[in-house]
């Protein structure tokens, strides 16, 4: 289980996990985006976009990345990425260490640049990948990969809700360190 590195940030992190768990969480027969069915959907959108959890994701998600050395950017797969590294951008700013953001589309644009990955230069750059919810791991590895042709350090995958379905071993196979804010043990959940 991850704590956070200050009373304050924890405290940060029992109200993002009591709005998960109020708020996100949704029961019922789901299809996830890996395919894989599930009796429970954590959708984390609801919050990453609410103006009450907005910034205490950045705040914790930050947090989360503190001892990732030398990075400078994060991001990660459009959409569901988006918000959290605009939130982890604005709270970095009012830190010695501000991080930029950049976005990673699907697929790169047919038209202007024709870039995948938007916003930072991530060129020579260290970045984190980050990512709302996982359960294989794919879409943080999509944009790994895209990162990784436009010549960025990827050095971590940062997730606000581990689901514990694999997305780690997928990531640490790659070299990257799997980082989480909150696991199905602080939601009480168990894996499927």
């Amino acid at each position: 289980m991850t704590v956070a590195s200050t009373p304050e940030l924890e405290a940060d992190r029992q109200y993002l996990i009591a709005l998960i768990e109020d708020e996100a969480v949704f029961h019922g027969d789901f299809t996830l985006s890996s395919g894989k069915k599930a009796t429970y959907y954590v959708d984390m959108r609801k919050l990453t976009l609410d103006h009450r959890a907005a910034p205490a994701i950045g705040r914790i998600m930050l947090d989360l990345i503190r001892d990732v050395d030398g990075v400078v950017a994060v991001g990660g797969l459009t959409l569901g990425a988006d918000p959290i590294a605009n939130a982890v951008m604005h709270e970095s700013a009012r830190t010695p260490r501000p991080l930029d953001a950049f976005v990673v589309r699907k697929e790169p644009k047919d038209h202007g640049r024709g870039r995948q990955v938007e916003g930072a230069e991530v060129s020579g750059r260290r970045v984190v990948v980050l990512e709302d919810t996982s359960t294989t791991g794919q879409s943080a590895l999509k944009a790994v990969e895209a990162l990784r042709r436009e010549g960025a350090e990827v050095v971590a995958v940062a997730v606000i809700v581990d689901r514990r379905t694999g997305a780690q071993a997928a990531v640490e196979a790659e070299g990257l360190q799997w980082l989480a804010a909150v696991d199905l043990d602080d939601l009480g959940l168990d894996a499927q």
